[in-house]
């Protein structure tokens, strides 16, 4: 009985140690799996960081793809990006639509804020914005930036939320937080926002983007001496502007050549490559003193606040704010605006002397004026603690999204222009969808923009003219002076909404006493010659017309013709009513003006070319 019950007991202890052993294994087999995952997507991310060409992309996300078919959650974080916004040409939203919803149950707050996005467009699943809240949420309390700031505007705006500028300057606070210690390091650079809509109103064109040809003619110029072009093309590729890709070694070669031929610019941006270090420029204090010393005895502003840095970090020479302070004060006179932060911080933060907030605040606005982004920050902070000044939520959440808008995600500008420009209009209409979703005006616009070409296929038709009347709107309520102008039209044609006549007229008479803005001034003419929506008035459509001719130059035609057109109806009436003809009379005698007859539509087109047909005749005949 005892043998067997030893027996039993060994057959137990066997089984037991099996199932351990063959646990054992599943464990390890899964490490291996594991690593082998991580490994392909180090590998995969490596490759997309260094990658110029296409081909070394769609290699790199096949590496991507093969670590997310493993389990890895960055990398599934990585392809459905990539699937939604179309990186390398693979754009596949309901693919990217079923990774987030995986990604989201293991608590992936980036997939929290792509469902927020898309619901609140309704991009491959139902527009719902109380979902797309609740998953910004959701994402915000995981730590997404992104949804942070989005949440942000949204409660700055009051949009499908209760306006609460308290809220906004919370979020908002995170997200510069994160950006200012990012820009301390030498991060945040600005990315350029190319408007798809030119118009003289935005004050904008495609210049942001340097096309191919003009660089190899500035290449051309550099290469033949101009020191000025050597500076610029230098000052490109340090910070990868324009278009072009970051590249320290072409930058140093530009710098060099300039800095040769004694262009104390240049010798400054050497001394700051050599400060931060790269791989051009291995850090190094003393070759940094040596070429900002070079500018600075050439009285080069650069320069000067180069050598003030270093005395401030003790960096190759001894910490002294004494000197510090003198060197910004050079500089800071000389207009450069991070020597002007920097004297603005000393006197905030009281380094090397007394605490001054009224100073500081006068340091902080003067660089503020020049985009300086850390001058923004400390007056953002200033204005929402009401240190040395009085304190203003909606001035601090305005100052801290501009701060914002400089993280990471704004290289998005980029591709998505470039997408634009490719024509993969639902690659680009995504990515600027999402920017547009975070508060940026630029977006906002381009996004209503490709929806009104009718060629975006990823939203319904349905709701194509709706949500770009809404992102008209928010484009308007940040300052666009088309966007106000889209607005009426909108109205008055009934895009994506009712034809409001009323409405039409109210948004541009705020595109002309806002921004005078020229077409809004024609519109508001005809409206009034017409009575459409506003009482009619001849006198104050003449004197639109001309303000319209008077303000833009692309008006005078338009302009001319628009009151040649009223002036000449308007002098047959004259002369019908001396001729005692009734209204009545005259209407009859010109029923095709009637609003249900089908010329209707074009009655003053006509009247145009009838009269640009007389001053043709007339301009034949004076030459004849």
């Amino acid at each position: 009985m005892k043998s067997h019950h030893k027996l039993r007991m060994k057959g137990f202890q066997y089984k037991d140690l099996s199932k351990r052993h063959k646990n054992y294994l599943k464990e390890q087999a899964k490490k291996m799996f594991t690593d082998e995952g991580d490994q392909l997507f180090k590998m995969g991310m490596k490759i997309l960081q260094q990658s110029k060409s296409q081909k070394q992309k769609a290699e790199a996300y096949i590496l991507l793809a093969k670590a997310a078919d493993m389990g890895h959650l960055k990398a599934m974080e990585k392809v459905a990006d990539a699937l939604l916004f179309g990186n390398s040409g693979m754009q596949n939203v309901p693919a990217a639509i079923q990774l987030y919803k995986s990604l989201a149950k293991e608590g992936s707050y980036k997939a929290q804020n792509a469902l927020g996005f898309l619901s609140s467009y309704g991009i491959g699943m139902e527009y719902n914005q109380a979902k797309a809240l609740i998953y910004y949420t959701f994402g915000s309390a995981g730590g997404s930036i992104m949804s942070q700031m989005i949440l942000g505007y949204r409660y700055f705006s009051g949009i499908n939320v209760l306006q609460d500028c308290e809220v906004a300057l919370r979020y908002y606070k995170k997200v510069a937080d994160y950006i200012a210690d990012n820009l301390e390091k030498g991060g945040g650079i600005p990315v350029e926002k190319v408007r798809l809509a030119e118009r003289p109103e935005n004050l904008s064109s495609n210049s942001e983007i340097l096309d191919w040809e003009i660089y190899q003619y500035y290449r051309f110029l550099a290469e033949r001496g101009d020191v000025q072009i050597q500076v610029s093309l230098g000052q490109l590729h340090l910070m990868g502007r324009k278009g072009l890709a970051q590249d320290y070694y072409k930058a140093l070669y530009y710098f060099l050549k300039a800095a040769k031929a004694g262009s104390a610019n240049a010798m400054a941006f050497i001394g700051k490559m050599y400060l931060d270090g790269n791989d051009a420029a291995p850090q190094n204090n003393a070759t940094a003193f040596k070429y900002f010393s070079m500018a600075a005895r050439k009285g080069n502003a650069i320069g000067l606040h180069g050598l003030g840095l270093l005395y401030f970090y003790g960096k190759g020479v001894p910490v002294n704010y004494t000197e510090a302070l003198k060197y910004f004060r050079k500089a800071a006179e000389k207009g450069w605006p991070n020597a002007q932060f920097q004297l603005g911080f000393m006197y905030y933060s009281g380094f090397g002397l007394w605490k001054d907030y009224k100073l500081a605040f006068k340091y902080f606005y003067l660089a503020s004026q020049s985009g300086q982004p850390l001058a923004i920050y400390y007056l953002a902070e200033m204005y929402a603690t009401g240190t040395g000044v009085l304190r203003s939520c909606r001035a601090a959440v305005e100052l801290y999204k501009g701060v914002c808008e400089l993280g990471h995600w704004a290289e998005k500008f980029l591709t998505a222009y470039f997408a634009y420009k490719d024509g993969d209009i639902d690659a680009s209409l995504v990515q600027y969808a999402l920017l547009a979703e975070m508060g940026y005006e630029v977006a906002q616009s381009n996004s209503a923009f490709i929806l009104e070409s009718k060629k975006a296929k990823v939203i319904e038709k349905a709701k194509v003219y709706p949500m770009a009347l809404l992102l008209w709107n928010r484009a308007a309520i940040q300052g666009n002076a088309f966007a106000r102008v889209k607005i009426g039209d909108y109205y008055y044609y009934g895009y994506g909404t009712k034809k409001d006549y009323q409405a039409a007229a109210t948004h541009y008479s705020i595109a002309v006493d806002k921004h005078q803005s020229a077409q809004a001034m024609f519109n508001l003419a005809y409206m009034h010659e017409h009575g459409l929506g506003i009482a009619k008035d001849i006198h104050m459509a003449r004197r639109l017309y001309d303000m319209a001719a008077q303000t833009s130059p692309d008006a005078h035609l338009p302009a001319l013709f628009a009151l040649l057109k009223m002036e000449t109806l308007h002098l047959l009436q004259d002369v019908l009513f001396l001729n005692n003809v009734s209204c009545e009379q005259f209407t009859t005698s010109w029923k095709w003006t009637e609003s249900d007859h089908t010329l209707s539509l074009y009655w003053d087109v006509l009247a145009i070319v009838l009269i640009v047909a007389v001053l043709i005749v007339l301009l034949r005949n004076h030459v004849g």
